[in-house]
Protein backbone atom coordinates (compact mmCIF):
# COMPACT_ATOMS: atom_id res chain seq x y z
CA UNK A 1 0.00 0.00 0.00
CA UNK A 2 1.11 3.52 -1.15
CA UNK A 3 1.39 5.95 1.59
CA UNK A 4 -0.97 9.10 0.87
CA UNK A 5 1.50 11.69 -0.18
CA UNK A 6 2.05 14.75 2.31
CA UNK A 7 0.63 18.10 1.02
CA UNK A 8 3.08 21.16 0.33
CA UNK A 9 1.10 24.28 2.17
CA UNK A 10 3.55 26.81 2.21
CA UNK A 11 2.80 26.83 5.75
CA UNK A 12 4.51 24.64 8.73
CA UNK A 13 7.11 22.48 7.03
CA UNK A 14 10.35 22.40 10.06
CA UNK A 15 13.95 22.01 8.62
CA UNK A 16 13.98 18.19 9.88
CA UNK A 17 11.01 17.13 8.27
CA UNK A 18 11.71 18.05 4.85
CA UNK A 19 14.92 16.48 5.54
CA UNK A 20 12.98 13.16 6.47
CA UNK A 21 10.40 13.83 3.38
CA UNK A 22 14.20 13.74 1.14
CA UNK A 23 15.78 10.79 2.62
CA UNK A 24 12.23 8.84 2.97
CA UNK A 25 11.60 9.58 -0.67
CA UNK A 26 8.17 10.46 0.56
CA UNK A 27 5.40 11.22 -2.30
CA UNK A 28 4.35 15.13 -1.59
CA UNK A 29 1.51 16.73 -3.69
CA UNK A 30 0.54 20.61 -3.61
CA UNK A 31 -2.08 21.09 -1.25
CA UNK A 32 -5.51 22.30 -2.64
CA UNK A 33 -5.92 26.33 -0.47
CA UNK A 34 -2.06 26.78 -2.39
CA UNK A 35 -2.94 25.83 -5.45
CA UNK A 36 -6.23 28.47 -5.20
CA UNK A 37 -3.38 31.01 -3.74
CA UNK A 38 -1.32 30.24 -6.68
CA UNK A 39 -3.88 30.56 -9.40
CA UNK A 40 -5.39 33.98 -7.90
CA UNK A 41 -2.10 35.65 -8.20
CA UNK A 42 -0.69 34.36 -11.65
CA UNK A 43 -4.34 36.41 -12.40
CA UNK A 44 -3.05 39.15 -10.61
CA UNK A 45 0.42 39.49 -11.79
CA UNK A 46 -0.71 39.18 -15.54
CA UNK A 47 -3.01 41.95 -15.05
CA UNK A 48 -0.84 44.31 -13.00
CA UNK A 49 1.90 43.42 -16.13
CA UNK A 50 -0.24 44.64 -18.91
CA UNK A 51 -0.52 48.50 -16.70
CA UNK A 52 3.22 48.84 -15.60
CA UNK A 53 6.64 47.29 -15.94
CA UNK A 54 7.45 44.12 -13.87
CA UNK A 55 10.70 42.97 -13.52
CA UNK A 56 11.60 39.71 -15.24
CA UNK A 57 8.49 39.68 -16.84
CA UNK A 58 8.32 42.51 -18.84
CA UNK A 59 11.52 43.95 -18.52
CA UNK A 60 15.44 42.50 -18.27
CA UNK A 61 16.95 41.61 -15.23
CA UNK A 62 20.55 42.95 -13.25
CA UNK A 63 21.50 45.97 -14.47
CA UNK A 64 19.06 45.25 -17.69
CA UNK A 65 16.15 46.22 -15.39
CA UNK A 66 15.57 49.57 -17.42
CA UNK A 67 14.89 47.38 -20.78
CA UNK A 68 11.69 46.31 -22.13
CA UNK A 69 10.92 43.47 -23.40
CA UNK A 70 7.75 41.98 -24.71
CA UNK A 71 10.12 39.07 -26.53
CA UNK A 72 8.06 35.02 -26.31
CA UNK A 73 11.41 34.12 -26.27
CA UNK A 74 12.45 36.45 -23.80
CA UNK A 75 11.83 33.39 -20.84
CA UNK A 76 13.60 31.25 -22.70
CA UNK A 77 17.25 33.09 -23.33
CA UNK A 78 16.83 34.36 -19.51
CA UNK A 79 16.57 30.10 -18.87
CA UNK A 80 19.95 29.43 -21.60
CA UNK A 81 21.84 32.42 -20.13
CA UNK A 82 21.30 32.21 -15.96
CA UNK A 83 21.86 28.09 -16.46
CA UNK A 84 25.75 29.01 -16.65
CA UNK A 85 27.23 26.91 -13.54
CA UNK A 86 30.43 25.76 -12.23
CA UNK A 87 31.20 22.09 -13.34
CA UNK A 88 30.65 20.51 -9.39
CA UNK A 89 26.98 18.92 -9.22
CA UNK A 90 24.78 19.20 -6.35
CA UNK A 91 24.48 15.97 -4.52
CA UNK A 92 21.20 13.81 -5.19
CA UNK A 93 19.88 14.45 -0.99
CA UNK A 94 20.48 18.24 -1.74
CA UNK A 95 18.58 18.50 -5.06
CA UNK A 96 16.30 16.51 -3.54
CA UNK A 97 15.14 18.43 -0.53
CA UNK A 98 15.50 21.67 -2.59
CA UNK A 99 12.65 20.74 -5.11
CA UNK A 100 11.10 20.39 -2.12
CA UNK A 101 11.67 23.50 -0.38
CA UNK A 102 10.74 25.51 -3.69
CA UNK A 103 7.45 23.56 -4.24
CA UNK A 104 6.80 24.75 -0.59
CA UNK A 105 7.77 28.18 -1.36
CA UNK A 106 5.99 28.23 -4.45
CA UNK A 107 2.81 26.98 -2.48
CA UNK A 108 2.85 30.44 0.02
CA UNK A 109 1.51 31.96 -2.85
CA UNK A 110 3.54 35.04 -3.34
CA UNK A 111 5.64 34.01 -6.74
CA UNK A 112 2.95 34.70 -9.75
CA UNK A 113 3.24 31.83 -10.69
CA UNK A 114 0.64 28.80 -11.78
CA UNK A 115 0.14 25.69 -9.92
CA UNK A 116 1.60 23.69 -13.25
CA UNK A 117 4.92 24.70 -12.53
CA UNK A 118 4.85 23.50 -8.96
CA UNK A 119 3.49 20.26 -9.92
CA UNK A 120 5.64 19.32 -12.66
CA UNK A 121 8.53 20.06 -9.71
CA UNK A 122 6.17 17.77 -7.59
CA UNK A 123 6.69 15.28 -10.31
CA UNK A 124 10.28 15.25 -10.56
CA UNK A 125 10.16 14.40 -6.79
CA UNK A 126 7.66 11.80 -7.14
CA UNK A 127 9.17 9.72 -10.53
CA UNK A 128 12.45 10.40 -8.63
CA UNK A 129 13.59 11.91 -11.58
CA UNK A 130 16.47 14.26 -10.18
CA UNK A 131 18.08 16.52 -12.74
CA UNK A 132 21.61 17.03 -12.29
CA UNK A 133 22.29 20.70 -10.93
CA UNK A 134 25.53 22.17 -10.37
CA UNK A 135 27.18 24.56 -7.93
CA UNK A 136 28.33 27.65 -8.71
CA UNK A 137 27.24 31.13 -9.16
CA UNK A 138 25.06 31.78 -6.23
CA UNK A 139 26.50 34.22 -3.62
CA UNK A 140 23.35 34.58 -1.36
CA UNK A 141 21.07 36.76 -3.50
CA UNK A 142 19.09 33.44 -5.26
CA UNK A 143 20.11 29.93 -6.43
CA UNK A 144 19.95 31.65 -9.92
CA UNK A 145 22.40 28.73 -11.78
CA UNK A 146 20.63 25.57 -10.31
CA UNK A 147 17.43 27.35 -10.59
CA UNK A 148 17.55 28.02 -14.25
CA UNK A 149 18.74 24.37 -14.90
CA UNK A 150 15.50 23.35 -12.96
CA UNK A 151 13.74 25.55 -15.34
CA UNK A 152 15.20 23.87 -18.22
CA UNK A 153 14.50 20.63 -17.08
CA UNK A 154 10.75 21.44 -16.68
CA UNK A 155 10.42 21.75 -20.51
CA UNK A 156 7.28 23.78 -21.94
CA UNK A 157 5.58 24.75 -18.16
CA UNK A 158 7.88 27.32 -18.41
CA UNK A 159 7.24 30.18 -20.54
CA UNK A 160 8.51 33.72 -21.14
CA UNK A 161 6.79 35.16 -17.88
CA UNK A 162 7.75 32.17 -15.27
CA UNK A 163 11.27 32.12 -16.27
CA UNK A 164 12.22 34.56 -13.24
CA UNK A 165 10.02 33.69 -10.45
CA UNK A 166 11.05 30.70 -10.76
CA UNK A 167 15.11 31.53 -10.16
CA UNK A 168 13.60 33.94 -7.37
CA UNK A 169 14.54 31.75 -4.13
CA UNK A 170 17.72 30.41 -2.50
CA UNK A 171 15.82 26.83 -2.80
CA UNK A 172 19.02 24.87 -2.84
CA UNK A 173 21.00 27.00 -0.01
CA UNK A 174 18.25 26.20 1.90
CA UNK A 175 18.30 22.74 1.70
CA UNK A 176 22.22 22.68 2.45
CA UNK A 177 21.08 24.55 5.69
CA UNK A 178 18.34 21.71 6.58
CA UNK A 179 20.98 19.11 6.00
CA UNK A 180 23.40 20.91 8.10
CA UNK A 181 21.23 22.07 10.73
CA UNK A 182 20.31 18.82 11.40
CA UNK A 183 23.55 17.05 11.30
CA UNK A 184 24.92 19.82 13.24
CA UNK A 185 22.00 19.80 15.94
CA UNK A 186 22.73 15.98 15.92
CA UNK A 187 26.29 15.83 16.39
CA UNK A 188 25.90 18.40 18.92
CA UNK A 189 23.47 16.30 21.09
CA UNK A 190 26.62 13.62 21.23
CA UNK A 191 29.17 16.15 22.65
CA UNK A 192 27.76 15.52 25.85
CA UNK A 193 27.89 11.84 26.18
CA UNK A 194 32.02 12.41 24.76
CA UNK A 195 32.30 14.87 27.70
CA UNK A 196 31.04 12.49 30.29
CA UNK A 197 33.61 9.95 29.19
CA UNK A 198 35.98 12.09 29.49
CA UNK A 199 34.60 13.69 33.24
CA UNK A 200 34.95 9.64 34.00
CA UNK A 201 38.41 9.09 32.72
CA UNK A 202 39.81 12.28 34.89
CA UNK A 203 37.32 12.03 37.49
CA UNK A 204 36.05 15.36 37.63
CA UNK A 205 34.58 17.79 39.83
CA UNK A 206 30.80 17.18 39.22
CA UNK A 207 30.35 20.83 40.88
CA UNK A 208 30.37 22.88 37.88
CA UNK A 209 27.05 21.28 37.25
CA UNK A 210 25.52 21.84 39.78
CA UNK A 211 21.63 23.49 38.94
CA UNK A 212 22.73 26.57 41.30
CA UNK A 213 26.09 27.59 38.92
CA UNK A 214 23.59 27.67 36.16
CA UNK A 215 21.06 29.59 37.60
CA UNK A 216 23.36 32.06 38.97
CA UNK A 217 24.71 32.70 34.60
CA UNK A 218 20.70 31.39 33.03
CA UNK A 219 22.23 31.20 29.04
CA UNK A 220 19.61 28.96 28.09
CA UNK A 221 21.93 26.43 25.88
CA UNK A 222 24.12 26.58 28.66
CA UNK A 223 21.50 25.43 30.77
CA UNK A 224 20.35 23.02 28.61
CA UNK A 225 24.01 21.25 28.44
CA UNK A 226 24.43 21.23 32.37
CA UNK A 227 21.13 19.62 32.84
CA UNK A 228 22.45 16.96 30.26
CA UNK A 229 25.13 16.52 32.03
CA UNK A 230 23.82 16.42 35.52
CA UNK A 231 21.06 13.57 34.03
CA UNK A 232 24.40 11.63 33.17
CA UNK A 233 26.77 12.17 36.03
CA UNK A 234 23.57 11.58 38.22
CA UNK A 235 25.14 9.03 41.52
CA UNK A 236 28.92 8.65 39.77
CA UNK A 237 30.50 7.14 43.26
CA UNK A 238 33.89 8.21 41.77
CA UNK A 239 35.26 10.77 44.41
CA UNK A 240 36.49 13.49 41.88
CA UNK A 241 40.72 14.32 41.95
CA UNK A 242 40.90 18.05 42.25
CA UNK A 243 39.05 20.83 43.82
CA UNK A 244 39.25 22.89 40.33
CA UNK A 245 39.47 21.04 36.98
CA UNK A 246 40.93 22.27 33.72
CA UNK A 247 38.94 24.07 31.08
CA UNK A 248 38.01 21.47 28.90
CA UNK A 249 36.07 20.09 31.80
CA UNK A 250 35.43 23.86 33.97
CA UNK A 251 33.96 25.49 31.11
CA UNK A 252 32.39 22.34 29.63
CA UNK A 253 28.64 23.75 29.12
CA UNK A 254 30.08 27.38 29.12
CA UNK A 255 30.91 26.19 25.39
CA UNK A 256 28.95 24.10 24.16
CA UNK A 257 25.99 25.99 25.75
CA UNK A 258 26.48 28.64 22.66
CA UNK A 259 26.55 26.10 19.67
CA UNK A 260 23.14 24.89 21.36
CA UNK A 261 21.60 28.24 21.20
CA UNK A 262 23.01 28.98 17.54
CA UNK A 263 21.72 26.09 16.47
CA UNK A 264 18.60 26.48 17.76
CA UNK A 265 18.58 30.42 15.54
CA UNK A 266 19.79 28.70 12.47
CA UNK A 267 16.51 26.16 12.78
CA UNK A 268 14.67 29.43 13.49
CA UNK A 269 15.97 31.32 10.13
CA UNK A 270 15.61 28.36 7.85
CA UNK A 271 12.15 27.52 8.86
CA UNK A 272 11.02 31.27 8.23
CA UNK A 273 12.73 31.22 5.04
CA UNK A 274 11.78 27.49 3.63
CA UNK A 275 8.08 28.54 4.16
CA UNK A 276 8.27 32.01 2.83
CA UNK A 277 7.16 33.80 -0.44
CA UNK A 278 10.39 35.60 -0.79
CA UNK A 279 10.36 36.28 -4.62
CA UNK A 280 10.86 39.34 -5.85
CA UNK A 281 8.78 40.67 -7.71
CA UNK A 282 6.05 39.80 -5.09
CA UNK A 283 2.86 39.22 -5.45
CA UNK A 284 0.26 40.72 -2.71
CA UNK A 285 -3.24 40.83 -2.66
CA UNK A 286 -3.74 42.57 -5.72
CA UNK A 287 -0.50 44.41 -6.63
CA UNK A 288 2.97 43.35 -7.51
CA UNK A 289 5.94 44.39 -4.93
CA UNK A 290 9.28 44.88 -5.95
CA UNK A 291 11.82 44.21 -2.83
CA UNK A 292 14.54 42.45 -1.15
CA UNK A 293 13.50 38.95 0.25
CA UNK A 294 15.86 37.32 -2.15
CA UNK A 295 19.11 38.51 0.21
CA UNK A 296 19.82 35.49 2.34
CA UNK A 297 21.43 37.75 4.98
CA UNK A 298 19.74 36.06 7.97
CA UNK A 299 20.57 32.67 7.22
CA UNK A 300 24.46 33.50 5.83
CA UNK A 301 24.97 34.89 9.39
CA UNK A 302 23.54 32.21 11.44
CA UNK A 303 25.46 29.78 9.54
CA UNK A 304 28.61 32.17 10.54
CA UNK A 305 27.91 31.95 14.01
CA UNK A 306 27.26 28.48 14.31
CA UNK A 307 30.90 27.59 12.74
CA UNK A 308 32.43 30.06 15.53
CA UNK A 309 30.74 28.33 18.62
CA UNK A 310 31.72 24.17 16.78
CA UNK A 311 35.36 25.84 16.49
CA UNK A 312 35.64 26.38 20.36
CA UNK A 313 33.32 23.02 21.02
CA UNK A 314 36.20 21.58 18.68
CA UNK A 315 39.55 23.55 20.79
CA UNK A 316 37.74 22.26 23.85
CA UNK A 317 37.50 18.58 22.75
CA UNK A 318 41.48 18.79 22.06
CA UNK A 319 42.09 20.07 25.37
CA UNK A 320 40.69 17.36 26.88
CA UNK A 321 42.78 15.38 24.88
CA UNK A 322 45.63 16.81 25.88
CA UNK A 323 44.56 16.36 30.00
CA UNK A 324 44.23 12.49 28.94
CA UNK A 325 47.28 11.76 27.45
CA UNK A 326 48.75 13.44 30.62
CA UNK A 327 49.77 11.41 34.04
CA UNK A 328 49.21 14.55 36.37
CA UNK A 329 45.94 14.65 35.40
CA UNK A 330 44.96 10.66 35.07
CA UNK A 331 47.12 8.91 37.26
CA UNK A 332 47.95 6.70 34.34
CA UNK A 333 51.25 6.09 32.18
CA UNK A 334 52.06 9.19 29.61
CA UNK A 335 49.93 8.67 26.13
CA UNK A 336 47.96 5.98 27.84
CA UNK A 337 50.69 4.12 26.61
CA UNK A 338 50.64 -0.37 27.84
CA UNK A 339 53.21 -3.25 27.35
CA UNK A 340 56.76 -1.65 26.73
CA UNK A 341 58.62 0.73 27.49
CA UNK A 342 59.05 3.93 25.47
CA UNK A 343 55.38 2.98 24.02
CA UNK A 344 53.49 6.12 22.19
CA UNK A 345 49.74 4.81 23.07
CA UNK A 346 47.58 7.78 21.73
CA UNK A 347 50.25 10.04 20.82
CA UNK A 348 49.15 10.13 17.75
CA UNK A 349 45.94 10.82 18.38
CA UNK A 350 46.74 14.11 19.59
CA UNK A 351 48.34 14.58 16.28
CA UNK A 352 45.15 13.69 14.05
CA UNK A 353 42.93 16.15 16.48
CA UNK A 354 45.25 18.85 15.91
CA UNK A 355 44.87 18.32 12.10
CA UNK A 356 41.19 18.19 11.97
CA UNK A 357 40.87 21.13 14.56
CA UNK A 358 43.00 23.12 11.56
CA UNK A 359 40.49 21.91 9.26
CA UNK A 360 37.67 23.29 11.56
CA UNK A 361 39.19 26.69 12.11
CA UNK A 362 39.59 27.05 8.45
CA UNK A 363 35.81 26.10 7.62
CA UNK A 364 35.47 28.51 10.45
CA UNK A 365 35.89 31.64 8.87
CA UNK A 366 32.70 33.88 7.89
CA UNK A 367 31.97 34.27 4.23
CA UNK A 368 29.76 37.18 5.27
CA UNK A 369 33.07 39.38 5.46
CA UNK A 370 33.35 38.97 1.44
CA UNK A 371 31.93 41.58 -0.63
CA UNK A 372 30.59 41.62 -4.17
CA UNK A 373 29.70 44.26 -7.23
CA UNK A 374 27.79 42.82 -10.06
CA UNK A 375 25.72 43.68 -12.55
CA UNK A 376 27.47 46.75 -13.72
CA UNK A 377 26.55 48.11 -10.06
CA UNK A 378 22.73 46.78 -9.78
CA UNK A 379 23.80 44.40 -7.03
CA UNK A 380 26.62 45.69 -4.88
CA UNK A 381 26.33 43.24 -2.02
CA UNK A 382 25.77 39.87 -0.99
CA UNK A 383 25.61 37.69 1.75
CA UNK A 384 27.72 34.14 0.44
CA UNK A 385 25.20 32.17 2.34
CA UNK A 386 25.66 28.88 -0.23
CA UNK A 387 29.65 29.49 0.49
CA UNK A 388 28.56 29.79 4.81
CA UNK A 389 26.69 26.23 3.91
CA UNK A 390 29.47 24.31 2.11
CA UNK A 391 31.61 25.28 4.82
CA UNK A 392 29.07 24.53 7.71
CA UNK A 393 29.38 20.67 6.13
CA UNK A 394 32.97 20.74 5.70
CA UNK A 395 33.32 22.36 9.39
CA UNK A 396 31.01 19.18 10.79
CA UNK A 397 33.20 16.10 9.06
CA UNK A 398 36.60 17.91 11.06
CA UNK A 399 34.70 18.54 14.06
CA UNK A 400 33.60 14.42 14.05
CA UNK A 401 36.91 13.45 13.80
CA UNK A 402 37.86 16.04 16.40
CA UNK A 403 34.59 14.39 18.92
CA UNK A 404 36.54 10.67 17.59
CA UNK A 405 39.60 11.11 18.64
CA UNK A 406 38.67 12.57 21.82
CA UNK A 407 36.54 9.15 22.44
CA UNK A 408 38.75 6.78 21.48
CA UNK A 409 41.07 8.49 24.28
CA UNK A 410 38.99 8.69 26.86
CA UNK A 411 37.55 5.02 26.40
CA UNK A 412 41.18 3.84 26.49
CA UNK A 413 41.84 5.75 29.52
CA UNK A 414 39.12 4.20 31.42
CA UNK A 415 39.93 0.55 30.08
CA UNK A 416 43.52 1.56 31.48
CA UNK A 417 42.26 2.40 34.78
CA UNK A 418 40.35 -0.40 35.04
CA UNK A 419 36.74 1.15 35.49
CA UNK A 420 34.01 -0.82 34.28
CA UNK A 421 30.28 0.12 33.52
CA UNK A 422 29.31 -1.32 37.10
CA UNK A 423 31.88 0.14 38.89
CA UNK A 424 29.73 4.11 37.36
CA UNK A 425 26.24 2.57 38.88
CA UNK A 426 24.09 4.07 39.27
CA UNK A 427 25.24 6.94 37.07
CA UNK A 428 23.38 6.73 33.92
CA UNK A 429 26.33 7.01 31.70
CA UNK A 430 27.58 3.37 32.46
CA UNK A 431 25.35 2.01 29.54
CA UNK A 432 26.67 4.27 27.19
CA UNK A 433 30.13 3.03 28.38
CA UNK A 434 29.41 -0.22 27.62
CA UNK A 435 28.82 0.36 23.99
CA UNK A 436 31.98 2.32 23.49
CA UNK A 437 34.18 -0.60 25.09
CA UNK A 438 31.92 -3.78 23.33
CA UNK A 439 32.62 -1.26 19.83
CA UNK A 440 36.36 -0.61 20.48
CA UNK A 441 39.22 -2.78 19.96
CA UNK A 442 40.40 -3.85 23.93
CA UNK A 443 43.71 -4.40 22.60
CA UNK A 444 46.36 -1.73 24.51
CA UNK A 445 49.76 -2.44 22.63
CA UNK A 446 51.01 0.28 20.16
CA UNK A 447 49.24 0.13 17.21
CA UNK A 448 47.55 2.21 13.94
CA UNK A 449 44.46 3.38 15.84
CA UNK A 450 43.01 4.72 12.83
CA UNK A 451 40.12 1.84 12.39
CA UNK A 452 39.67 2.86 16.17
CA UNK A 453 38.78 6.36 15.26
CA UNK A 454 36.74 5.12 11.76
CA UNK A 455 34.48 2.66 14.51
CA UNK A 456 34.42 6.03 17.11
CA UNK A 457 33.04 8.12 14.29
CA UNK A 458 30.17 5.45 13.77
CA UNK A 459 29.70 5.86 17.48
CA UNK A 460 28.87 9.04 17.14
CA UNK A 461 26.28 8.98 14.18
CA UNK A 462 24.53 5.94 16.27
CA UNK A 463 24.66 7.70 19.17
CA UNK A 464 22.82 10.65 17.43
CA UNK A 465 20.49 8.00 16.18
CA UNK A 466 19.55 7.12 19.59
CA UNK A 467 18.99 10.05 21.72
CA UNK A 468 15.50 10.25 22.95
CA UNK A 469 14.36 13.19 21.41
CA UNK A 470 15.72 14.86 18.01
CA UNK A 471 17.41 18.02 19.22
CA UNK A 472 16.56 20.12 16.08
CA UNK A 473 12.86 19.55 17.24
CA UNK A 474 13.23 19.95 21.13
CA UNK A 475 12.55 22.86 23.08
Amino acid sequence: MGMEPVELTGAGLSPLEAVALGQRRTAVRLGDVARKRMLASAAVVAAVSERRPVYGRTTGVGANRDVLTADPEHGARLLGSHSTTGTTSYPKDVVRVGLLIRVNQLAAGGSGLDPAVADAIVGLLNDDDLPDLHRGGAIGTGDLGPLAELGLALGDVIDGTSALPLLSSNAFTLAECCLAYVEASTLINVVPLVGALSHVALRGNAEVYDIRVHEARPQPGQVRVARRMRELLDGLPLPPARVQDPFGLRAFAQVLGPAVDHSDALGNSVRIDINAAAENPLVAGDTVLHNGNWHAMPIALALDSLRLSLHSVATLSTTRVANLVDPDYTGLSRFLASGAEASSGVMMIEYVAHDALAAVRSAAQPATLGTATLSRGAELHASFAPQAAALTSQLLDALREVLASELVTAVRAIRLAGLTPEALAPAPVGPWLTDALAALPPDLADRSLREDLEIARGLLTQWGDRQVEHPAESG
